[in-house]
């Protein structure tokens, strides 16, 4: 039986990255720049389709030998009312890694709390990110806007018609924890 203090440690090491891979720092960077802590205020629609606003925390690291770049998303943020309680709750991770055949990101959102998996591409469009997932119904697009060293807003949208149109799905606006 493991030692508690030694629970996770080899997963820890194993997973996290102090830096990008050797010769993939410029190609890693479109998500490599979100490295670090972020307050998240969260805006979105409850059930009974009213807006419904709460605060987060979100972390970036380099993961996989500096190979990807993943998240976790948690709001309401640790200790917060509400915190896991779906459906406004999310508690969930993205790697996301970049293709180099594709000549894009690919990037997987797994989230327990309400049981969701989303595959996404991605890609820079202009001054913004853009990742679709269109494997199944409602297509998503979250995109990343309004990016500056220190601040970001991220939304999410979905399509019922292949992509024709599209509809606020849900609002962050993220601001840079700073370092210790």
């Amino acid at each position: 039986m493991a030692q508690t203090g030694s629970v996770g440690q080899g997963l820890v090491e194993a997973l996290h990255a102090d830096r990008p891979a050797p010769g993939r720092a410029e190609e890693l960077m479109l998500f490599g720049r979100f490295v670090g802590s972020w307050d998240v205020a969260w805006t979105g629609v409850d059930s009974s389709g009213r807006e419904a606003d709460r605060r987060g925390e979100l972390h970036f690291g380099w993961v996989l030998g500096g190979r990807a770049v993943q998240d976790v998303w948690i709001v309401p943020g640790r200790g917060e009312p509400g915190e896991g309680q779906p459906p406004l709750a999310f508690h969930g991770s993205t790697i996301r890694f970049y293709d180099r055949a594709l000549g894009a990101w690919r990037s997987t959102w797994v989230e327990p709390v309400n049981g969701k998996v989303r595959r996404f591409i991605g890609r820079p469009a202009g001054e913004e990110i853009i990742l679709l997932s269109d494997e199944e119904n409602p297509q998503l697009r979250w995109r990343f806007t309004e990016i500056t060293a220190d601040a970001f807003r991220w939304r999410s949208e979905i399509s019922h018609d292949g992509g024709q149109a599209w509809a606020f799905n849900e609002d962050m606006r993220l601001t840079r924890r700073p370092q210790h």
